[in-house]
């Protein structure tokens, strides 16, 4: 992998020191496209109106219709953490609405994903709310034709709310709201699913408010559901643009202030995450999996559940649990890791593309085995396990690189071999496909062929973009909580540095982590490179990042070592 330093534009970087912002910072947001103070700014007055989304008044007006009423409302989820906050966020905001609501959630094992027929069977016999007037998918259905076919024929209206990119035809629902439809022109494409529920919520409230619903009593405060909708959103891996920005330096603001759910503040306390300092990393790196881990291993309403507990000792015991499933799927993608990178120990440097498959893999961790595999190869990579709900298939996860749009190659895959993909639906990066077992050997070759035809060459050529060097007085804690107080994500990569290096020592620990003393720029400085069992070239040049190391109350600066190449001496 070959380490280089982003461009930096000089005239952005100094007008932005020249406004007061730290010489460091004003680097970083220059090379990523920040040109005055404005662009950060985090007051939520600047968040893009919500009339900018297509459909979203005829949401509102539905939903206005279900309160005034009083028809009942079933929100349909998806079992991943941008499905579980979508669905707190919107079980809770409907009901400070008024309206009656609760919801039901898609087992990843026996159901699969999105509003089908099942589904809607299952949602018509709604042990709680019996027979819904309404349904409201979350973070899914722009891909449910069926699924809201049979729910008119149940006499059931379905409001879609969803993010993912649509297929060739829409589903005849009451109305859809999500910004990657044809004909909205709302600016931001991003926005995670959890973020078009909470756009949803706000046209309700907006439409409630020139009714004059709130003469006589106080307007619901839907900004206490911000951090729901930052943990979701930075969960999801969706770009970090300048609205989600907003939405998401909102929630941290909300949490670090002590004004969390329960069961988030729960999930930090599990995690032994601190609020007062809650970073977006806490919430990619801490939070969201363990949420996650409950929809890979067991069943997502429980995630659900801890989002939705008002008690805080509740909120506890939940998030107990969810910590105790997280720890076992870590050793469940450890075994499944190790397992794939023994299969493919011998691959030809020609070939653009990467399928793995075991029929004893845990379906519910193939993702994070595709996007381990995806981060060592620079390769897309699909990865397959036995479909235990559906006898003679496969169900595939796939992770890709900048420059391959995985949903776009499967398509083309679908369109050249019709039939060999029973069913698929993803983004660019990620992406989630079943087939029969004898399909896969087709699969792999189709797969290969249109990646190897569709995609530009030098995409498959690893690059590591940095933020270029730190001098030796730059290196600090201050430095580290600047740039812990912002906001970074996918698209708004995190700061990543890059020296050249001498190692004065280093030694494994556990067997699995390289740590080791440099000198830098005169400097002695711990480090760390997380995973790396081989040594330190000596000069290196080295891509790390900055990390706060906590001992006996004390705390001192240390690198985490991204990346390493010999460097001249």
């Amino acid at each position: 992998m070959k380490i280089h330093a982003r461009e930096v534009p000089d005239a952005a970087r100094d007008a932005l020191m020249a406004d007061g912002v730290h010489p460091v910072l004003a680097r970083l947001y220059a090379a990523r496209g920040i040109e005055t103070t404005g662009q950060l700014g985090q007051d939520l007055a600047a968040l893009l109106p919500p009339d900018g989304l297509r459909g979203i008044s005829a949401a509102a007006a539905r939903l206005a219709q279900a309160a005034d009423t009083g028809q009942s409302v079933l929100v349909v989820a998806d079992y991943d953490c941008d499905g579980a906050t979508a669905c707190a966020v919107a079980v809770r905001g409907l009901r400070m609405l008024g309206v009656q609501v609760d919801y039901l959630v898609p087992n990843r094992f026996e159901h699969g994903y999105g509003l089908t027929p099942t589904i809607v069977e299952l949602a018509a016999a709604h042990p709680r709310l019996g027979k819904p007037d309404l349904l409201i998918t979350v973070d899914n259905g722009i891909a449910s034709i069926d699924g809201v076919e049979r729910a008119t024929q149940l006499g059931i209206d379905v409001l879609i709310t969803d993010h993912h990119l649509p297929g060739d035809a829409l589903p005849a629902a009451a109305a859809i709201v999500n910004p990657n439809q044809p004909g909205c022109e709302f600016a931001s494409k991003n926005l995670a699913g959890v973020g078009v529920m909470f756009y949803v919520l706000l046209a309700l409230r907006a439409l409630l408010r020139e009714r004059g619903d709130f003469a006589d009593r106080p307007e619901p405060a839907l900004q206490s559901l911000l951090d729901l909708v930052a943990l979701g959103s930075v969960a999801d891996l969706v770009r970090l643009d300048r609205n989600n920005r907003l939405l998401v330096a909102a929630g941290l603001r909300r949490i670090r202030a002590g004004g969390a759910q329960p069961g988030v503040a729960a999930l930090f306390a599990v995690a032994g995450r601190d609020t007062r300092k809650a970073a977006c990393t806490d919430l990619g790196f801490s939070i969201g999996p363990r949420i996650n881990a409950a929809g890979r291993l067991a069943d997502i309403t429980i995630g659900i559940e801890c989002l939705l507990a008002q008690d805080p000792q509740r909120a506890h015991e939940l998030a107990t649990t969810l910590d105790e499933f997280n720890r076992q799927r870590r050793q469940i993608e450890t075994q499944m890791r190790d397992e794939a990178l023994d299969d493919v120990t011998d691959i030809p440097s020609a070939r653009r593309t990467l399928v793995v498959h075991r029929n004893t893999w845990h379906e519910g961790v193939i993702g994070l085995v595709a996007s381990r595999l995806k981060e060592r190869l620079h390769r897309p990579v699909v990865t397959f396990a036995a479909a235990s709900a559906e006898p003679g298939m496969l169900r595939g996860s796939g992770r890709s690189i900048p420059g391959v749009h995985l949903r776009d190659m499967l398509d083309l895959v679908s369109k050249r071999a019709p039939g060999l993909i029973t069913r698929f639906g993803g983004h660019a990066m990620a992406a989630g496909m079943t087939l029969p077992t004898d399909a896969l050997a087709q699969f792999e070759r189709e797969f290969e062929q249109a990646v190897s035809e569709a995609a530009d060459p030098t995409v498959f050529d690893a690059q590591l973009a940095t933020d270029g060097a730190l001098a030796g007085s730059e290196l600090d804690l201050a430095l580290l909580d600047e740039i812990e107080r912002q906001v970074w994500g996918q698209g708004f990569p995190p700061p990543l540095f890059s020296n050249t290096v001498r190692v004065l020592s280093q030694r494994l620990i556990k067997d699995r982590h390289l740590r080791a003393e440099l000198l830098l720029d005169g400097r002695r400085i711990a480090a760390i490179a997380f995973g790396r069992t081989e040594s330190l070239p000596s000069p290196a040049r080295i891509a790390y990042r900055l990390l706060r190391d906590e001992y006996r109350g004390l705390a001192s600066l240390q690198l985490a070592i991204e990346a390493a190449e010999p460097a001249e001496a």
